[in-house]
């Protein structure tokens, strides 16, 4: 879609080159390893369907996701790659993923066991990776009860364990402390393997952080997510890669007007200037997923120049105050992405907010029309 064609005045510009050119320098960052590109969460909002494809023409290997929906688009949308789905499997939702030959993550020995007995059904066999928790305590076998399920995955014959993997809770943190410890748990797991004389399936516990601070981590696999699309995971996290931002969300006036001095702005009167000012209506809103604690805190660019939010963002507008600078209706506003010499990036706008990158991004939601470049 070209932007003058929406029919919104607000979209959100996405550069697959830029996405392309992000997998492509961490491929080369982590030599041998294989590059999973982690689409879940509507690509971290830049639009599922159209970022998968582009990987997969682009050489991907695999793709992770988080839901077993969000896979089956992907299979219905042409994506034929393998497609782990990292989630917790319910039994009904088994033969789903054996129809649309999906792997899942498999935790425990009941699990196993179901997704046997749905692929025997079928004749077929169904591919899984074994989930450890290092010390996320979300879902998983704990690392100390690990070697039970490890033993019990080679005894059913209609499922291929594909991979092995664990997940970070904090490399991205400047303290690695608790992400070594994590990985030396996952390692001690992987000793089974040497063992019993077997060959491993696929080990990956490397996330953005991992990938970024912790080259031990590598393995077999790692998982990019928030940094494939150009924004680092956290502000402490060391920029070892070079990343280019591939998302810009952009908007236009469409109602100017000067405010008298006590005049109060937006629901609640919560800003009101002592002076003249000019103030300007952008057409988007927490409705849009733009947050409402950016009101009175965030700030947008228009013709070049940084300019705060003032009042209340609306559900569907907010107002921004240029002081006694120039604006026309249909100028165009940018809320994340570059405008001349000034940038405000999805940090900056997590900043704002009080949240964090991954949410603004993610948070983004299908009123606003992306355009693909």
């Amino acid at each position: 879609m070209n932007p003058a064609d929406a029919i919104r005045p607000a979209h959100v510009e996405v550069s697959l080159g830029a996405i392309a050119q992000n997998y492509d320098a961490i491929r080369a960052h982590v030599g041998t390893a294989q590059v999973m590109p982690v689409v879940k969460a509507n690509a971290y909002g830049h639009g599922l369907v159209e970022v998968a494809r582009h990987l997969m023409t682009h050489g991907a290997p695999c793709l992770g996701v988080a839901l077993l929906e969000e896979a089956i688009v992907l299979r219905q949308a042409g994506v034929t790659i393998p497609i782990l789905v990292f989630g917790g499997v319910a039994t009904r939702q088994i033969p789903q993923f054996i129809e649309h030959g999906l792997m899942m993550a498999a935790s425990s020995i009941d699990k196993l066991r179901q997704i046997d007995e749905a692929a025997a059904a079928v004749k077929t066999k169904a591919r899984v990776h074994l989930k450890i928790d290092t010390g996320m305590e979300r879902i998983g076998v704990h690392w100390y009860s690990a070697e039970k399920l490890l033993e019990a995955s080679l005894q059913f014959s209609n499922v291929e364990v594909a991979g092995i993997y664990s997940h970070f809770a904090s490399s991205d943190d400047s303290d690695l402390s608790a992400a070594r410890e994590q990985l030396s748990r996952f390692l001690e797991v992987l000793e089974f393997y040497p063992k019993h004389g077997l060959q491993p399936p696929l080990r990956h516990i490397a996330n953005s952080g991992g990938i970024l601070q912790l080259p031990e981590s590598h393995l077999d696999l790692v998982r990019p997510g928030i940094m494939l699309y150009g924004v680092y995971p956290s502000k402490e996290t060391l920029r070892t890669v070079p990343l280019t931002s591939a998302l810009s969300w952009k908007s236009q006036v469409v109602f100017f007007k000067v405010v008298q001095p006590g005049s109060p702005v937006s629901y609640g009167g919560t800003w009101r200037s002592d002076h003249q000012v000019r103030v300007v209506t952008v057409p988007v809103g927490y409705g849009d997923g733009y947050f409402r604690a950016l009101s009175n805190r965030g700030s947008v660019l228009i013709r070049g120049q940084r300019h705060p939010i003032v009042g209340r963002v609306c559900m569907d507008q907010f107002m921004v105050n240029l002081e006694w600078g120039t604006a026309y209706n249909g100028d165009v506003v940018t809320l994340i992405g570059s405008d001349g010499a000034e940038t405000i990036t999805a940090q900056d706008v997590a900043d704002a907010a009080g949240t964090i990158a991954y949410e603004v991004l993610t948070n983004i939601n299908s009123r606003v029309p992306r355009v693909y470049l």
